[in-house]
């Protein structure tokens, strides 16, 4: 008895434990399966069929169309700034004047050395003339055997020399008249114009660089000049959008500077490389600005519509789903008041809409709760009290007392 006594204590206490652990995994259980059919609060829109577009939406700055920097050819002292920032100008006009004494003393003196030239051309051809004469009367002469042949041959020679010497006062007034005419073009240089070649519009002067009595070099920025009647929008798209992106079509574009007012304008130029720093591309959208209200710098987001779906199933965004590396959404099933999960391939996604391409769905899908959602999960729309399907609300009322009355109810 002795000997039997411990092997009936370690029996006890082994089917003490084992029946405390049955007992706990019993509890957990019957937890689980009470959470499971509590009702879960979700919110709910309904699956519509109707239109979407693909919209992208970037960001960038504006260009002017057009703009060019003023610059003197030549050195000298600003006399004169007739523009200033934010002034109209006119294509021809002159916005500046250099100090031109010394250009236009250069002139005056090649035109001086010019008229010597001519005077030695006039001196040139009347000893020409003299020498042509000569040579002729010897000619005769010798032919009368009056003259020698070595007075022949000097007659020769000197209406030769005069003919050469003729030519070169001929080149030499055809060289101060293009050094007159060089002196008078850097003279002319000193009035500084702006000038276009595309129209005879009107643009604006966008910086200034310089001021009044400064010394300039050649090429000295003065004053910048812009085309702001019709600007630009550079934007910067990356490969998966590039494709999409072709030249002529619309683009929106908006700025912070006039909030709620849109411009329209058109893509005019798409780059045809991808940097490979930042694999995007740059596209340039034309937008009219007859009224100036745009300018260069400022900060744009451009809305461009790539395609447009019509008579399409659509449901929010917020009701797109992950489980189990599958994208879907929980559709709700009306009568038995349970969360369906439905496996969808999305389309167009525009802002809180997306485009459902297949399967075909009606009804109202989960867009809040449902990341306490599983398959069959028992839920509570907004304003509905009763909670849990049909058949456990019918348990509920097989409950109640014959004869017993609800609390507020009329005898």
């Amino acid at each position: 008895m002795k000997k039997i006594l411990p092997f009936l204590i370690v029996i006890l206490l082994l089917g003490l434990i084992g029946w405390q652990i049955q007992k706990k995994l019993s509890a957990k259980k019957g937890f689980r399966a009470g959470r499971k059919a509590v009702p879960v609060a979700v919110d709910v829109a309904p699956v519509k069929r109707t239109s979407i577009r693909n919209i992208g939406v970037f960001t960038g700055s504006l260009v002017a169309r057009s703009r060019f920097i003023v610059a003197p050819k030549i050195s000298g002292r600003l006399e004169k700034l007739y523009a200033n920032i934010g002034d109209l100008v006119q294509n021809g006009q002159v916005i500046a004047v250099l100090d031109d004494d010394e250009y236009r003393q250069q002139a005056d003196q090649v035109r001086a050395e010019l008229e010597v030239a001519r005077a030695t051309l006039e001196e040139s051809r009347i000893t020409l003339k003299i020498a042509k004469r000569e040579f002729e009367r010897t000619v005769a002469l010798r032919k009368k055997k009056i003259a020698s042949e070595s007075e022949l041959d000097a007659a020769k020679a000197q209406y030769n020399n005069q003919e050469a010497k003729l030519k070169v006062a001929m080149a030499q007034v055809a060289q101060k008249r293009a050094a007159l005419k060089a002196a008078q073009i850097r003279l002319s240089y000193a009035r500084i114009q702006v000038t276009w070649g595309d129209d005879n519009g009107v643009r604006v002067v966008g910086e200034r660089f310089v001021d009044e009595g400064e010394m300039l070099a050649p090429n000295t920025p003065i004053v910048s000049i812009l085309d702001i009647h019709s600007i630009t929008a550079v934007i910067h798209v990356i490969e998966r959008d590039y494709s999409l992106v072709t030249i002529g079509k619309e683009a929106t574009v908006s700025t912070d500077a006039f909030p709620g007012k849109e411009f329209r304008g058109k893509i005019a130029r798409v780059a045809p490389l991808l940097k490979e720093t930042s694999r995007q591309a740059r596209v340039e959208i034309e937008i009219p600005n007859p009224d100036g209200l745009l300018k260069p710098g400022m900060f744009v987001r451009v809305k461009i519509a790539f395609e447009e779906r019509r008579d399409t199933i659509v449901v929010p965004f917020s009701a797109l789903i992950k489980r189990e590396g599958r994208q879907g959404v929980f559709l709700i099933d009306p009568l038995e008041k349970i969360a369906r999960f439905v496996p969808v391939t999305p389309g167009i996604v525009n802002g809180s809409t997306a485009e459902i391409l297949s399967p075909e769905l009606s009804g109202s899908v989960v867009t809040l709760g449902h990341h306490l959602l599983e398959e069959g999960s028992p839920v509570l729309l907004a304003g509905d009290t009763s909670g849990g399907p049909p058949e456990k609300r019918g348990e509920e009322k097989k409950l109640e007392k014959p004869g017993e009355k609800k609390p507020g109810a009329t005898p």
